[in-house]
């Protein structure tokens, strides 16, 4: 585990480096360290949250950098290596398929390099495809050449899960505000970022299965129907309080629900937006901070603490309200470990957004629920922000780092990385009740 961490680290430090060089900068004289090395973070975390204006302050290379940071980190490094040994002919150990078994929390060892195959393929052409589509819509509009980049560029953001935009020309930050009422534009992107946010082993099982539901497996089936209720109810919460609210002015029916479904699929670990984060109200930004914290689905391009933890949570108070001995599911029953793994990343996600959101707050003199949409965009790798990123000090934008490092390697994988101990100790501590409620 202690690789995984390792080569995140090892990306982010070698990006940091190639954007500290003044061909990447559009103004030489304006090259920061720390907005390098946070944008670096940012990229290959596939989080979004930026402190200077992609398009304003990057040069061509220099968006190039992000775009491949991007794209390493949104399949994951190790998926980039096995691709690379098995391109040489060479190999592949126990170990690195070890490694990669847990990068993308296949459930065996078996076929680890032809999964990797499968998740290289599928990822060109779902990018390619999209690339296409998008160029339909950029290249009218900003030109052939650069119609033809803004449309790779944002293919691979979206299905990454990434929220990178090269918008910037049309105002500092503003991500696809420009394309709110183009249904178009808003269709591919979202179908992108859902595809993206599936995971790589529920495509695996739905082509498997030929798109049969009833014959999907248990994870795939909790994946399909929590992504798609989760779209549903967020469009649904979002319409109702943003409706009305500066956030929506001006818009007609169909772009406000539009703007809803959109805010609904991007909170889920996109980070583009298409109205302005800051004058949501404070009713649709905490809606927001609940959907950027379940995030997206394991072994996929996105993060938070994922949408199959989130049904685990959701079955254990169903059994227990049910006075279940066992936590049960879609008709099945699922081990005592998942519910408590599942209670452990809740947590933790909790504890560090939170947290840290007090401290941020502090800070930098902001509201409480200003600094716990930034750390919650954060650790769950969404990107989204309100405004406040690119003001935050030394201090709080190191935090906000650290925090995208954990959401993006993963709570689990962390905890395990600095454990001093892989062995299960089976506990022998006399048993004693404790009073619950």
């Amino acid at each position: 585990m202690k690789i995984i961490l390792t080569g995140y680290c090892a990306i982010i430090l070698i990006g940091t480096a190639l954007l500290c060089l003044p061909v990447s900068w559009r103004d030489p004289s304006g090259v920061s360290p720390l907005t390098s090395f946070f944008t670096a973070t940012s990229a290959t975390c596939v989080t979004g949250l930026i402190r200077s204006d992609t398009y304003e302050n990057w040069t061509l290379f220099g968006q190039a950098v992000i775009l491949l940071l991007i794209q390493t980190g949104g399949i994951g490094f190790m998926t980039v290596c096995i691709t690379a040994v098995s391109l040489t002919g060479k190999n592949i150990g126990f170990s690195p398929r070890h490694l990669m078994q847990n990068s993308i929390s296949a459930p065996e060892l078996g076929g680890i390099v032809r999964i990797t195959r499968f998740i290289v393929l599928g990822t060109l052409i779902i990018e390619g495809s999209g690339a296409l589509l998008l160029s339909f819509r950029f290249c009218p509009e900003f030109g052939i050449a650069r119609g033809i980049w803004y449309s790779v560029f944002h293919s691979v953001s979206a299905f990454c899960n990434a929220g990178f935009d090269l918008m910037g020309e049309g105002g500092r930050f503003s991500s696809l505000t420009r394309f709110s009422s183009d249904i178009y534009v808003n269709i591919i992107i979202m179908l992108l970022i859902i595809v993206g946010g599936l995971g790589f082993l529920v495509w695996r099982n739905i082509l498997d299965c030929r798109f049969r539901y009833r014959k999907m497996s248990l994870h795939t089936r909790v994946v399909l129907f929590m992504s798609a209720a989760l779209i549903l109810a967020g469009a649904a919460v979002l319409f109702v309080t943003e409706r009305g609210g500066d956030a929506y002015a001006g818009r007609g029916l169909s772009e406000q629900i539009t703007a809803s479904f959109f805010q609904s699929v991007s909170a889920r670990t996109a980070g583009f937006n298409t109205v302005d984060m800051g004058k949501m109200t404070e009713a649709g930004r905490f809606v927001m901070i609940f959907l950027m914290l379940i995030g997206g689905s394991p072994g996929s391009t996105a993060g938070g603490l994922k949408t199959t933890t989130f049904a685990v949570l959701c079955f254990s108070i169903s059994s227990t309200f049910r006075n279940k001995k066992y936590t049960e599911g879609f008709g099945r029953r699922t081990e005592e470990e998942t519910a408590r793994t599942a209670a452990c990343v809740l947590m933790l996600y909790l504890a560090l957004s939170c947290g840290f959101a007090v401290v941020i707050s502090r800070i930098e003199g902001i509201p409480i629920l200003s600094a716990l949409f930034e750390t919650s965009s954060a650790v769950a790798t969404v990107g989204l922000t309100t405004g406040i990123t690119p003001g935050l000090g030394i201090v709080s934008s190191l935090i906000l780092c650290f925090l995208m490092i954990f959401g993006r390697v993963g709570s689990i994988t962390m905890l395990l990385a600095f454990s001093s101990s892989r062995n299960t100790r089976v506990s022998s501590l006399p048993l004693e009740k404790i009073q619950i409620g």
